[in-house]
């Protein structure tokens, strides 16, 4: 049971090995695409704010309204109940302020849910204000990083070309490899040149040599005795050691 349990694990390690490789490369190959996505999402998630925003600020506005309403509903009756009593009518006094009353009523339960809309209209509208501040922020930062990641991926790619490594084609290191090939042929060919030599006499070859250069000498002797012709050969001719005057008289 160990051995296949060991045997499971790691071939699950060299799966989630590969696999973490084919992400990382999708990743690069879609980097740019990627980021700008992102960017997308956020504003996906900006506009779902804003309409919660929207729909807050509408709930705030109506309730507001309405808690207005009965504002000045009470005033209004305040306002008539001091016109009844300047009359003289207490009792339509009276009735006006009891209209009062239900109207400070529908004001004091307003009151609490208007605050409450208030509050809640006004958090949204920052959380906007700051997600389009970051989505802003954030479309700058991903041109950079495109950037940045292009450039790196460039630096990368030339450090392995110098390097002779990265790719099985990479021509850098085929060029490395024919001259790795021809310094052992060379190598080789010294070798048995090495090995043909084995044996002579250095010696003995310089001496043959001597003798060769003192044979040609002998035959260029020859030749020149061959030229004077057998009269010649051992004459001695006597030149005169003065010409005659060219003024002399014959």
């Amino acid at each position: 049971m160990s051995f296949f349990s060991d045997l499971f694990n790691r071939t699950g390690r060299v799966a989630r090995g590969q696999a973490n490789q084919a992400v990382s490369a999708m990743e690069d190959a879609t980097f740019e695409a990627t980021v700008r996505q992102t960017i997308a999402d956020m504003k996906t998630e900006l506009n779902k704010v804003v309409q919660s925003s929207a729909m807050a600020m509408s709930n705030y506005n109506r309730l507001d309204a309405e808690y207005q309403k009965y504002v000045r509903q009470s005033a209004e009756w305040k306002d008539r109940a001091g016109l009844a009593l300047d009359a003289g009518n207490e009792d339509l006094a009276k009735k006006a302020l009891a209209k009062k009353a239900e109207s400070d009523k529908q004001v004091a339960s307003l009151q609490a849910a208007v605050e409450s809309a208030r509050q809640a209209s006004e958090s949204l509208k920052n959380q906007v204000a700051e997600l389009k501040h970051k989505i802003e922020e954030g479309e700058r930062t991903a041109t950079t990083l495109v950037a940045r990641k292009n450039a790196a991926m460039a630096q990368r790619k030339v450090s392995e070309a110098l390097a002779g490594v990265g790719k099985a084609d990479n021509a850098f290191a085929a060029l490395s490899h024919f001259e790795e090939t021809v310094a052992k042929e060379e190598a080789t060919a010294k070798a048995f040149d090495q090995l043909a030599s084995t044996g002579k006499d250095a010696g003995l070859e310089a001496e043959f040599a001597q003798l060769q250069g003192h044979t040609v000498d002998a035959e260029l002797e020859a030749l020149k005795r061959e030229r004077l012709g057998p009269a010649r050969q051992g004459v001695t001719i006597d030149l005169p050691k003065e010409l005659p005057s060219a003024t002399s008289t014959k």
